[in-house]
């Protein structure tokens, strides 16, 4: 899926990522692999705009549906889904459908964006800034009440991770509604572990699943330059590995999507080498 961001070049991030070898890499760990492959999505191209506010809203409320019934599904047959963007617009249908098997799950989202607009806050008119807030029943109706329910989650279990590029509507709306944001000053303050452990208690209140939702723009662009929306100062490697592996140690996760892949924009399909590192120290790969 491109169609939540302006950039193109997304859509072809999950064929990345399975290049650089994940399921060979979870096969290693252990795990028992079932890749369904891509789900449909229609190209920009095909497709009209609409409102410039809320771009290519119906077809990403058509794709997300669908993910969301795959989500859902996989969660009943007692499977682990993995979900491979493409844009963080992506994330809408994969929550909805943790959320309707888990109600009381608690989401993990590390990212350098809060994705916490609406129509009316928005810059850009792009879903991807959207997604988390209306998930939380913030914003356009078709994206709040996808599946016939709103909100999905909790706002009090949301804890975003790695944050250092809000918006000014963002802003007000993330404390109008006392959301968690560890930003990356808050990280050079008080250290990965300590907040990841905060994270992980907030998210996971009273026993609660989490659903981790990784966007590789939260890494430092030196790391992960194969991104559609760099912004410098972010995670360091280590960092985002050790925040993947206290993650896996709380053995809370039931569901993750690893979004954001850009590989036109990448360097040698480092960025996608990078993501199934990640995922693979989220899923259980320590060092010794």
């Amino acid at each position: 899926m491109d169609l939540g961001a302006d950039r193109r070049g997304v859509d072809i991030g999950p064929s990345a990522i399975r290049y650089a070898g994940l399921s060979d890499h979870l096969k290693r760990l252990g795990h028992t692999i079932h890749d369904i492959g891509n789900l449909p999505v229609p190209q920009p191209e095909s497709r009209p705009i609409g409102n410039l506010r809320l771009k290519y809203l119906d077809s990403i409320i058509q794709s997300s549906s669908e993910l969301a019934d795959e989500v859902y599904q996989a969660l009943q047959e007692n499977e682990f889904p993995l979900i491979l963007g493409g844009d963080h617009s992506i994330a809408l249908g994969s929550i909805s459908g943790v959320a309707k098997a888990h109600p009381n799950v608690g989401i993990i989202w590390v990212d350098a964006h809060t994705d916490f607009n609406t129509e009316e806050t928005t810059p850009s008119g792009n879903i991807h800034g959207m997604i988390l807030a209306a998930l939380a029943g913030l914003g356009d109706p078709q994206l709040v009440n996808l599946g016939g329910w709103s909100p999905k989650i909790n706002k009090q279990q949301i804890v975003i991770i790695g944050a250092r590029d809000i918006d000014p509507g963002e802003q007000a709306l993330l404390r109008e509604h006392h959301i968690h944001v560890f930003t990356m000053s808050a990280i050079d303050q008080h250290g990965i572990p300590s907040l990841m452990k905060q994270a992980i208690e907030i998210a996971g209140i009273d026993g609660a699943p989490i659903h981790l939702s990784l966007d590789l723009d939260s890494l430092d662009p030196r790391d992960a330059p194969g991104v559609g929306t760099p912004v410098r100062g972010g995670l360091s490697y280590r960092e985002a590995h050790l925040a993947m592996e206290l993650v896996a140690a709380s053995q809370r996760m039931i569901s993750m999507d690893v979004v954001e892949v850009n590989s036109i924009l990448d360097r040698e399909n480092a960025t996608a080498q990078l993501a199934v590192e990640l995922t693979l120290s989220a899923l259980g790969k320590t060092i010794l």
